[in-house]
């Protein structure tokens, strides 16, 4: 940290304040900062204040005048994006100004009370005073404060800034003479009268001439500011801090100092001031007053207006660190992969290079043999001179959307790219580095394998495009090479569009191009840190605890939900594949993860998009129903894998290892997805309170699908019903009888298509055939060892437990052979328990306890989707520490390439499995008929667990601790905390005290 004992580092830590980081918001002081004094003119300081506007950045001026004081001598109107904010009254009032002036936006206004208390509190403050021997006076009664002159003499009537030293002396000889050592015993004595006087926090501030005391103080300004730039997604060291008076003066803390609050701790500090007392630790002391402050301004205008690479906040529970050596650039580009919920760019390389997929992708365009189709690459640049990418340096900056890369030793070597979530057709990146250490190329390039890729450039703009006319992916892209000083600078805007027949897509994605040039870089950014500030404002995760690994916990969970809300679209439909758009494993095909995963999770963060989720599904019920009539059955059979059209595209078989064909079976057995399609549709109306959408379009996901169930089931002589031949969760035992998950999910599916046909006053002797074809279905329910058998014969395999092989997870089959596997009991991921997770009022009371006790010691969690509903099924059952050890697995099992199969893409089951451990495990969150049900099971590590989302319509805050459970909510919301009858919440929230008595764990 810098201080006045290291002048030189100071120095050289202001020229890299001044030329080398661009920030998006400056909070500074006025009186000493901007102007030498009150009577100065303010001319230049009103240009550079406008044109700053005019570049998007925001000023909050922070003073401890009146607003008429500043406005008047300032006199900006800025017209630009960015905002001007007068916080005037030392923290008491807030003004934006507006072409109309200073518009109030806030102000604290003191109550008769307080009133009363900071007369009291001057008026003993001045009578002490006079006592020591001191003759002092109140010389103004302003908002929410009083203020004492300390030195009412004519030749100190209006000091100048310039003046701080002698001003300095001044008082604090004056002091001594009557045994008072400096200022801050004045403070000291200032705060004793004001607790006396009964203000219980009072704020006491000295400019040396005076003492204040108040409600309020710069710290309120600056908080305020925070606040209002964390929505636009502006934090840290995205803020300047300016001014002159950080250090102690006198004894006294420096007024300026009090700009630096917590939520500012990131943000680089600056002080113009003379500053006789030194600058505090992480203070920058550059001197030379305002003159200086306005370079400080120039230097931000020109790195505008010369297009430089924009920083990151380099906030550790916010930024991921993508790996760097060679063997890992694959995974790495999974990781660093960009999305906005319609299009994905993987987190590639700028120059690419041997090793190296970039990939560019839209949600739900496949090619002719049901593929995502690669689109253009719009991120490569041609080899340098020098190369950099074994000392790459990217960062993922999860609350904003951007990926960024630092700035290798010498070469001056950075980057920015995002794809908008505020345009969702737009695409940006810029780079620079001193020249020979980049060469931009072109701006569209052909993907690997492209299939018909096309490229011109028309009047300087590159449009590409692969794949057919229908729809086809086109991008159009321009970019701007400058060079300023020695560095080589790119800024390259692209626009993606597909386009149905008949409309031409490249044409299509010009005109979103202009769109985004219209905008320009700056202000593309700047909305896209808006969106999704907005997005985590229904979704953050926050995990706070006093050992090292929790904040891996945190940064890992943030991941994850980064991942779910940039993988959906919100409007029409969403095919979410199991790799989603981060990469081409699996063919982008929708599998369960969809439903049962990864739609939960959304319908609580981003319902929309579940919404949109099952509009896929919906859309694909013919091809539902053909896939059930090919079979032989009645109602929608969906397809294990799917891709555009919603016929089967799951692959018959693959390529093994070994060169050898390996057959496919889950395409033709694995059936229980058709209650899993409709168990989405019922959970998404469950948890969002959308009444009409199982009375409307969701009807037939649930009424088809049982109709299926009413079809594929046998009956034996004894009327018991069963579902022969066919292959659950755990794949490791293909082709089995009366696999427990499929039949309690198809008994569910038809006890719930039976209600809505009733419901909706359907065909009754239907509805009665299903109820009775629910309640004879065997369930596999053992009452003499209290257990649920997986499937018929389950119980008379090998008993191998996973201790005798290895710690999960394991691809076991891949280990032992398949035809061992299939012999013993060890299976690849939750299977039975996964019914505790999706349907518990299905299975048999108390009985999760013994079932995880048998069945968790036997799963290999060789699935990336096991591990996640294990943790949230533990911390249920009252085993909290086991949980986090499964929790740690889910979160970091694509960080980490636990299963090295990261590089072909993340996985988003795990991405839900993640939030739904949190939610439904450690806070113990159930969607009940009358509440919202919270149940917490705290691990030790975690002192505090927190989540944001949308419940019903109210927007909801679950914060629990050991001992507490704190609801936030804005409307009226009815709870229930543990096994307490419902209770109610209401705007802006309550805390509940928890008990072990009141609050028994699920057993």
């Amino acid at each position: 940290m810098l201080s006045m004992a290291q002048p030189h580092q100071a120095r050289l830590h202001g020229r890299t304040v001044l030329s080398d980081e661009t920030y998006e918001a400056l909070v500074f002081d006025w009186d000493g900062t901007v102007v030498p004094d009150r009577q100065a003119d303010a001319k230049g300081a009103r240009k550079r204040v406008e044109a700053l506007s005019d570049a998007g950045v925001h000023m909050f001026v922070v003073s401890g005048t009146h607003v008429e004081n500043v406005d008047g001598q300032l006199q900006a109107r800025p017209h630009g994006r960015g905002h001007l904010f007068l916080c005037c009254n030392r923290g008491s009032e807030v003004f934006r100004v507006t072409d109309e002036g200073p518009q109030l936006l806030y102000r604290r206004t003191a109550s008769v009370e307080e009133d009363r208390a900071l007369d009291l509190a001057a008026e003993q403050t001045v009578d002490r005073l006079r006592k020591q021997g001191l003759k002092a006076r109140i010389v103004s009664n302003r908002l929410n404060r009083r203020k004492i002159d300390l030195i009412p003499e004519p030749g100190w009537a209006d000091p100048k800034k310039a003046d701080i030293g002698r001003l300095v002396d001044a008082v604090i000889t004056r002091l001594a003479a009557v045994d008072i050592c400096d200022l801050s015993e004045v403070v000291h004595l200032a705060a004793t009268a004001a607790h006396t006087a009964g203000l219980a926090d009072p704020r006491i501030t000295s400019d040396v001439k005076h003492v204040e005391i108040g409600l309020t103080d710069k710290s309120d300004s600056a908080r305020w500011a925070a606040d209002w730039l964390v929505l636009r997604g502006i934090t840290g060291q995205l803020i300047l801090i300016g001014g002159d008076e950080f250090g102690p003066i006198g004894g006294a803390t420096g007024s300026d100092s009090f700009m630096i609050v917590d939520a500012l701790s990131r943000a680089p500090v600056v002080s113009v001031g003379v500053e006789p007392g030194g600058v505090p630790d992480g203070v920058t002391h550059l001197g030379r007053g305002p003159a200086r402050f306005a370079e400080l301004l120039d230097a931000q205008l020109d790195r505008r207006a010369n297009r430089r690479v924009p920083q990151i906040d380099h906030d550790p529970g916010w930024v991921l660190p993508l790996p760097s050596p060679i063997t890992q650039f694959r995974v790495a580009e999974s990781l660093g992969w960009l999305g906005n919920g319609l299009a994905g760019t993987r987190g590639s390389l700028e120059e690419d290079g041997p090793g190296s997929t970039p990939l560019f992708l839209v949600g739900g365009v496949y090619d002719e043999e049901g593929q995502l189709l690669a689109g253009p690459v719009w991120t490569g640049f041609d080899p340098p001179m020098v190369h950099h990418r074994h000392a790459a340096h990217r960062l993922l900056d999860l609350r904003t959307g951007t990926l960024a890369r630092g700035n290798p030793s010498g070469s001056g070597l950075r980057s920015i790219r995002f794809i908008s979530a505020a345009s969702p057709h737009a695409m940006a990146l810029r780079a620079e580095a001193i020249a020979g250490h980049i060469e931009p190329g072109d701006p569209l390039r052909s993907p690997l394998d492209a299939q018909d890729f096309e490229r011109e450039e028309i009047q300087g703009i590159d449009l590409a495009k692969t794949g057919p006319d229908d729809p086809g992916i086109a991008v159009a892209a321009e970019q701007h090479v400058t060079m300023v000083d020695d560095h080589h600078i790119v800024e390259r805007l692209a626009a993606w569009a597909t386009a149905p027949l008949g409309v031409d897509g490249p044409e299509l994605a010009r005109e979103y191009l202009q769109k985004a040039e219209a905008l320009g870089f700056d202000a593309l950014l700047a909305e896209h840190r808006c969106a999704w500030a907005q997005a985590w404002a229904d979704a953050e995760v926050v995990i706070e605890g006093g050992h090292d690994n929790v904040a891996q916990d945190q940064l890992t969970a943030r991941f994850a939900v980064f991942h779910l809300l940039a993988s959906a679209a919100v409007n029409g439909e969403a095919a979410v594949g199991a790799r989603g758009l981060t990469g081409h494993a699996y063919a982008g095909h929708v599998f369960w993860d969809a439903d049962v995963f990864v739609l939960p999770a959304l319908a609580a963060i981003r319902p929309a998009s579940a919404r949109a989720m099952l509009e896929y599904r919906i859309r694909r019920l013919p091809a539902a129903r053909d896939l059930a009539r090919a079979h032989g059955l009645a109602g929608a059979r969906f397809p294990w894998e799917s891709a555009g059209d919603g016929r089967d595209a799951t692959p018959s078989q693959v390529l093994g290892l070994h060169g050898e064909m390996i057959p496919i079976a889950t395409g033709a057995h694995e059936e229980h997805i058709v209650a899993d399609v409709a168990w989405a549709a019922e959970r998404y109306a469950a948890w969002t309170g959308d009444t009409t959408f199982l009375a409307g379009a969701g009807r037939d996901l649930v009424v088809d699908t049982a109709r299926y169930w009413a079809s594929r089931i046998r009956r034996d002589s004894a009327g018991r019903g069963h579902i022969d031949q066919l292959m659950g969760p755990d794949e490791y035992h293909q082709l089995v009888d009366d696999n427990a998950y499929t039949n309690v999910m198809a008994r569910w599916n038809l006890r719930r298509g039976a209600a809505l046909l009733t419901q909706t006053k359907d065909d009754p002797q239907e509805a009665e055939t299903w109820r009775a074809l629910a309640d004879g279905l065997v369930d596999g329910w053992d009452p003499v060892r209290g257990l649920y058998e997986q499937f018929a014969g389950y119980f008379d395999l090998e008993p191998l437990v996973m201790r005798e092989i290895g710690a999960p997870p394991l691809a076991v089959d891949m280990m032992l052979g398949a035809e061992r596997i299939a012999t013993s009991q060890l299976i690849k991921q939750a299977d039975v328990l996964m019914l505790y997770h999706l349907v518990p009022d299905e299975m048999v009371s108390d009985s999760l306890g013994k079932s995880l006790a048998f069945y968790e010691p036997r799963t290999a969690h060789g699935s990336s989707l096991s591990p996640a509903i294990s943790a949230a099924l533990l911390a249920r059952a009252g085993q909290p520490e086991r949980a986090l050890e499964l929790f740690r697995l889910a979160a970091r099992l694509d960080l980490d390439d636990l299963t090295g199969t990261t590089a072909g893409g993340l996985h988003m089951a795990t991405m839900g499995g993640v939030w739904q451990a949190l939610a439904y495990g450690f806070l113990g969150l159930r969607a009940e008929t009358d509440a919202l049900a919270i149940n917490p099971s705290l691990p030790e590590e975690w002192s505090a667990l927190g989540l944001r989302l949308t419940f019903r319509g109210r927007r909801v805050g679950v914060r629990a601790e050991h001992d507490s459970v704190t609801v936030r909510c804005d409307g009226p919301l009815s709870v229930r905390i543990g096994h307490r009858g419902p209770e109610q919440c209401e705007e802006p929230g309550r805390i509940f005290r928890i008990t072990d008595a009141a609050n028994p764990k699920e057993q």
